[in-house]
């Protein structure tokens, strides 16, 4: 397809009544942006649940005067424009509903490696940046691809570790790459890219960060693994919203547990009480549920396993055979099967999963390990 694609394309989707979803759907309509383009005004009657309203900035020469600028200054700053229906896109964003219909991307992406997203508070602690460390230490041998958001705290501890392990690892803005936010992590961005990583966003060069961008980000740091852990958060942080994102796309989300007296665990804690991420009991069982490779040397955890035998009391010991005898077996039918309310089974769960005896799942799912 012609490089015109990619200016329509642009111009598309900067029209104001036109989002991710309903670009989609003209492509799928029309064949390509162009055609929308030329079409859309005309014939939207083609178009299932889009009326006249919304198709009426399409042809609106502005946008294509937008568009024109915007490609000039991908090419003059060696920015790829990525287009989801010409399939440049990550693989596993694709299959998002509402995944965008235009990346710009500097730097590269190995789709063949595996990808890991990791995100947390900016108000990182000792704690969380402890996890981190360990966390690359133990996958140093292990290849794949690290996704965050480039903000202070955990972010850039992330990508910072990357680096230092040798890990490619690619920084999701929530703005235009006229802007760096937070400035502070200008030279890490360089480095970034040096390094055999990349930038990305869906944001045209001229956004900036606003606030309501950086929710919308984060559900691209979410679609392009298929695993998240979140490292440390706070309740309603927007690391709770990347996980909810991740439910939503059917994602495996970790969460890294704390004292229900810190601020920062708490929304991981939350996470992990509501069935929305899995406890990270110890980080060699993370490895090993991520599918990365064992590490080759033996290095101590910062949770480490008990080769002892575990004790659990009457009441643990009698929901663990349950699920252990029922795999997967979800929260109403266990209630049933034992005659103990939910509410009161929850808790006993969580302390399974602190222990490292059941995994969680989504739709409140169980298993034993």
């Amino acid at each position: 397809m012609s490089s015109e694609e990619y200016f329509y394309a642009i111009a598309l989707r900067e029209c104001s009544q036109i989002g991710d979803i309903h670009f989609h759907k003209l492509i799928r309509t029309f064949g390509s942006a162009q055609e929308a383009w030329k079409r859309a005004k005309k014939e939207y009657k083609k178009l299932e649940g889009i009326g006249q309203k919304t198709v009426s900035d399409i042809g609106n020469s502005n946008h294509l005067k937008f568009a024109e600028e915007e490609v000039n200054f991908c090419e003059k700053n060696n920015i790829k424009i990525r287009l989801k229906h010409l399939n440049e896109t990550p693989t596993l964003l694709k299959e998002c509903p509402d995944a965008p219909a235009i990346l710009y991307q500097k730097g590269n992406i190995d789709n063949a490696l595996p990808k890991v997203s990791i995100v947390g508070t900016r108000n990182m602690t000792a704690y969380g940046r402890q996890f981190i460390e360990d966390f690359f230490e133990a996958t140093r041998f292990s290849k794949y691809t690290s996704i965050s958001g480039l903000a202070l705290g955990v972010d850039k501890e992330v990508h910072e570790q990357s680096i230092r392990n040798q890990k490619p690892t690619v920084a999701v803005l929530a703005h235009g790459f006229q802007y760096l936010y937070p400035a502070n992590n200008r030279k890490l961005s360089e480095k970034i890219l040096q390094e055999g990583g990349a930038l990305i966003t869906e944001f045209c060069s001229s956004r900036k960060p606003d606030r309501e961008n950086f929710i919308q980000r984060n559900r691209i740091v979410a679609g392009m693994s298929p695993s998240i852990i979140v490292v440390e958060t706070s309740f309603g942080g927007g690391s709770v919203s990347t996980a909810a994102f991740a439910n939503d796309y059917n994602r495996d989300v970790f969460a890294l547990p704390g004292k229900i007296t810190d601020v920062y665990s708490q929304g991981c804690n939350q996470l992990i009480f509501h069935n929305k991420a899995t406890a990270i009991s110890t980080i060699k069982d993370l490895i090993k549920l991520l599918g990365l490779n064992t590490p080759k040397e033996k290095m101590e955890e910062l949770f480490p396993h008990s080769e002892t035998i575990i004790q659990l009391s009457e009441n643990q010991e009698i929901i663990y055979q349950s699920i252990k005898n029922h795999p997967q077996i979800s929260l109403d039918d266990l209630s049933q099967k034992i005659d103990v309310s939910t509410h009161k089974i929850l808790p006993i769960i969580l302390e399974l999963e602190l222990l490292g005896k059941v995994k969680s799942f989504s739709g409140r799912q169980f298993t034993a390990i």
